[in-house]
């Protein structure tokens, strides 16, 4: 068997990475309990294909290393294992370098992990493995390849092919505090052990084919006792079909009580147990509608607040409007004070530029056909003006009393036909109102589209609508597809334009799909970051396709009353530009008509520098004065724009403030409806409850009054729990009658009598056949002696060892040979009795309790080398986890002195509390230390190698 010479871990439970010498004898492994020496112990045993102790497993050790591959590496001595023979231990698996590398690379599957075995010749690095795993290096053949990478079984067997039997792998696995196991196994366990590592395969093989031909010639009794159990079976079927007439008649019994007592009794209790929680519930209800009433003084109070700020909105309306009527009255004071020195000056620029032209004829003659034709132009621009003008003061005209803007005349006209035609409908416009004015303008841009789609209120007149539509050409759609806006909304459906709208009436699916996927974002920058689809209060929107601008002007606003009130404001604005302008166009002609006539004055002998020089004084005056009188018009026209700005934002606030009322008035209306509902549903149930309590009243009266007592109650209740269980009860066991197979008949008990006696004839034949099938176990003799005398050998060689092993120890050791029969009783309680002599002080057994600690481990170690030792192939090693627990100075030097003399190699942990003289017999120690608290890793391991004597060195 092989050696191990030195052990390499990478990412092993807390142990990040380190190597350890392990070529020597003896290995100590020491340290405070909890410092690693098991996990030192458990590594190796993964190493070896072997189980872990403490029920652990390699899993766990990976696990704690938080690393997705972990190491084990060691290597062993390949040497031939006697200098007579050139054998090596790994020569079976083709390798014949004197150092041999064994791996284990455990690697983390999913949530699980795996492990895989390698053996490579020559001491090979880990990183040298996972370099030339598969490839090779530098053109080479690989040192391993995927088909190299062994499982668990087939590594156990070419571990047992150098030597690692399971019997030894079975003693090196024993765990901490288990040293001395050996010696207490029983003689019988001993020998069983002793077998399975010595013993021939070949003849237990053949013993075990002649036992299973003796088993065939054993049919013919087995048919009789198959006989036999027909007939107990039958006598069986007898005993089962008498229990079953007893349930039978039991379950009667059960089931006319519980339909006569149990159920009426126990439903009756319940009935009037609910009736009470129900009516204590009804009066908590009457108790809380207070609450109603409490929030119905809250709405009639809120509706009186709103009723006060709409007087308020509607009394600063009426004060706005007054400043701005004598705000414009002062700026057309101001104006007509400027107008009249405005136009001296005017009419002084005019000479001026007539008196440089009066005397060239050409030039006159040229001027006045400039003036003809810019006045021509003017008239076209002010008919123009006056075309819009008129149109807009239409568009006013038509809002006048209206609460919601007028369609167009093509959706006018089609909503006469369908009215016409009797299809009742209605369009989106007329029932979607804007409850918040921030948004006003994302909606009206997301709607313009949708706002005349025409949804009918019946689907059955789809197609005659449609049909209209085809023939009056209209070019929005008709849906018959609608549902009501949910009441109520959730999540993200709180931040989309559909939150910030209210529905009096169904509209389109796929409207409502569209409004409640589009987000409201405070700004774009918002929105990019957000993603999806999105829509700014300033009405830029984004879908799939991109973003744009959505903007519509206040002027074609189209739903709610605001909408009417920012499109007459707006048409206001749009009157008022227009009237400037047509002012401006009148004055222009104006002067351009003065100049005309002063240039056919002029080609007439009029003279322009005559007049300036008569005027002079004049002039010189307006000049002067016309700067002050223009900014004093400029600073009214101001007051005048900034009480026009105010009377805007005081319509507005007037309009939410109706509103807001109107909301008010709503939930009043909706309390008050809810209060008289709840009132008429209270009243309902407890006439209800009173009159089902007077039933259960007489119910319970008609029940004798012995089962109405409350301890026959409580028996009830226990056995059956409610009255719900007893009902069901009640009707598993009808149903058990109905349908199961029960048995009716009273002479069964007879029939059972008769078939004893038939059952006790048919044991009486079995034994005879028994009798005569005697002589067919004499060909399981024969194998029975070879298997012996293999048996014999076996526990001769056993004995030499331990006898040896003994001497080396000090210990006279003596072992009895088991006795060995002819028959396989004997064989099976054949025994393996060693008995010890410790200082002369008489014979002790394998676990008789005469040991002292030290003698416990002296035994066990004895019985365990033995189980190694082969003159032919000596070696092996063993892991002992701490053999000198509890054991004194002299115990320590006895153990250790026996594990020098022998040649197997030992890996034995301690505590630190011990003993120093447990260090004596080590070549290697191995000191382990606790792992700091909240580092990662645990600290290194020492390493004492005992240096060489000199003359070896």
């Amino acid at each position: 068997m092989f050696h191990l010479q030195s052990l390499e871990l990478l990412h092993w439970d807390y142990c990040q990475r380190l190597t350890l010498p392990l070529d020597g004898a003896i290995i100590t492994v020491a340290g405070p309990n909890g410092s690693g020496k098991t996990t030192l112990l458990d590594a190796m045993r993964t190493l070896l294909g072997l189980e872990c102790s403490g029920g652990r497993s390699y899993k766990t050790y990976a696990r704690h290393a938080n690393a997705d591959c972990a190491w084990l590496r060691a290597t062993v001595d390949n040497r031939p294992r006697n200098r007579q023979s050139s054998n090596r231990p790994f020569a079976r698996c083709l390798l014949y370098a004197d150092v041999v590398t064994l791996a284990c690379r455990i690697d983390r599957n999913g949530g699980d992990w795996t492990r895989r075995y390698t053996m490579v010749e020559g001491d090979v690095s880990i990183e040298q493995l996972i370099e030339r795993s598969g490839t090779g290096s530098a053109g080479g053949p690989s040192v391993t390849s995927d088909k190299d990478w062994l499982g668990i079984d087939n590594w156990r067997k070419r571990l047992e092919g150098a030597g690692l039997s399971r019997a030894i792998a079975k003693v090196l696995a024993l765990e901490q505090g288990q040293t001395d196991r050996l010696c207490e196994y029983s003689p019988k366990e001993l020998l069983k052990l002793v077998f399975d590592v010595f013993g021939d395969q070949d003849v237990l093989d053949r013993y075990d084919e002649a036992r299973s031909h003796q088993r065939q010639l054993t049919q013919e009794v087995e048919a009789a006792e198959r006989e036999l159990s027909h007939g107990r079976a039958q006598r069986a079927e007898l005993e089962v079909r008498v229990n079953n007439h007893r349930q039978y008649e039991l379950k009667c019994q059960e089931r006319e009580r519980l339909a006569t007592e149990v159920v009426p009794v126990m439903a009756n209790h319940e009935t009037r147990k609910q009736l009470a929680t129900k009516l204590r519930e009804l009066h908590r209800q009457r108790l809380q509608s207070s609450d109603d009433r409490r929030a119905h003084g809250q709405v009639k109070a809120e509706l009186l607040q709103r009723l006060h700020e709409q007087t308020a909105a509607a009394e600063h309306v009426e004060s706005l409007e007054a400043k701005v009527r004598t705000a414009r009255r002062l700026q057309e004071e101001a104006r007509d004070a400027e107008r009249p020195m405005e136009l001296t000056v005017k009419r002084a620029d005019e000479l001026q530029g007539l008196a440089v032209v009066e005397g060239d004829a050409a030039q006159l003659t040229t001027r006045i056909a400039e003036l003809s034709e810019h006045k021509q132009k003017l008239s076209a621009q002010w008919q123009r003006l006056k075309d819009q003008r008129d149109d807009a003061q239409k568009a006013f005209s038509a809002l006048q009393g209206q609460r919601q803007a007028p369609p167009p005349p093509d959706v006018t006209r089609f909503r006469r036909v369908l009215d016409e035609a009797g299809i009742h409908h209605h369009l989106i416009a007329d029932v979607i109102e804007i409850a918040d004015e921030r948004w006003r303008a994302a909606a009206e841009g997301v709607l313009r589209g949708s706002r005349w789609v025409v949804v009918l209120a019946q689907p059955g007149q789809e197609a005659q609508a449609m049909a209209l539509a085809e023939r009056e050409r209209y070019r929005h759609y008709i849906v018959a597809d609608a549902d009501h806006a949910p009441a109520s909304l959730t999540g993200t459906d709180k931040h989309s334009l559909l939150a910030v709208l209210k529905f009096s009436a169904p509209v389109p699916r796929w409207l409502l799909r569209q409004l409640s996927h589009i987000q409201r974002v405070d700004s774009t920058e918002a929105g990019v970051k957000a993603g999806g689809e999105w829509i700014t209060p300033e009405a830029y929107h984004r879908d799939g396709r991109g973003g744009r601008s959505v903007w519509v002007d206040p002027g074609q606003h189209q739903f709610g009353a605001s909408a009417v009130a920012t499109r007459r404001a707006s048409i206001e604005n749009r009157l008022a530009q227009l009237d400037e302008e047509m002012t401006r166009i009148v004055r222009d002609q104006a002067f351009f008509e003065r100049q005309l006539q002063d240039a056919r004055q002029a080609a007439q002998g009029f003279t322009a520098a005559a007049e300036l020089i008569e005027r002079e004084a004049e002039f010189n005056e307006a000049r002067r004065q016309l700067p002050v009188l223009k900014q004093a018009r400029v600073d009214a026209g101001e007051r005048w724009q900034q009480a026009e700005a105010d009377l805007k934002r005081a319509v507005v606030a007037q309009t939410h403030a109706q509103h807001a009322y109107r909301q008010a008035q709503e939930r009043l209306a909706h309390i008050e409806q809810r209060s008289a509902q709840h009132e008429r549903e209270w009243q309902a149930r407890f006439d209800d409850l009173m009159g089902q309590a007077v039933m259960s009243r007489e119910v319970k009266l008609s029940l004798p009054a012995a089962w109405r007592r409350a301890e026959r109650l409580r028996d009830m209740q226990t056995h059956y729990g409610n009255a719900t269980q007893a009902r069901l009860r009640a009707e598993a066991v009808d149903r058990e009658l109905s349908e199961g197979q029960w048995e009716t008949d009273g002479t069964v008990a007879e029939q059972l009598t008769l078939m004893n006696a038939n059952v006790l004839r048919q044991e009486d034949e079995l034994g005879q056949r028994k009798a005569s099938n005697a002589a067919a176990a004499i060909a399981v003799d024969n194998a029975r002696d070879r298997y012996t005398d293999v048996l014999k050998v076996t526990v001769r060689r056993y004995r030499k060892n331990i006898i040896e092993l003994g001497q080396l120890a000090g210990v006279d050791v003596q072992c009895e040979l088991p006795h060995l029969g002819q028959d396989d009783v004997s064989l099976r309680q054949a025994e393996l009795k060693v008995h010890f002599n410790f200082d002369g002080k008489g014979h002790i057994g394998l676990n008789d309790g005469e040991a002292s600690g030290g003698q416990q481990v002296i035994k066990s170690l004895i019985l365990l080398v033995g189980l190694m030792k082969d003159d032919e192939t000596p070696g092996g090693f063993v892991f002992i986890d701490e053999p000198f627990a509890h054991l004194d100075v002299r115990n320590i030097q006895l153990v250790g002195h026996f594990l020098r003399s022998t040649r197997a190699q030992y890996v034995l942990t301690t505590p630190i509390t011990h003993n120093v003289e447990v260090f004596e017999p080590a070549d290697v120690t191995l000191v382990t230390a606790k792992k700091a608290k909240g580092a990662r890793w645990a600290p290194p391991i020492g390493v004492l190698q005992r240096r060489p004597p000199a003359d070896v060195v």
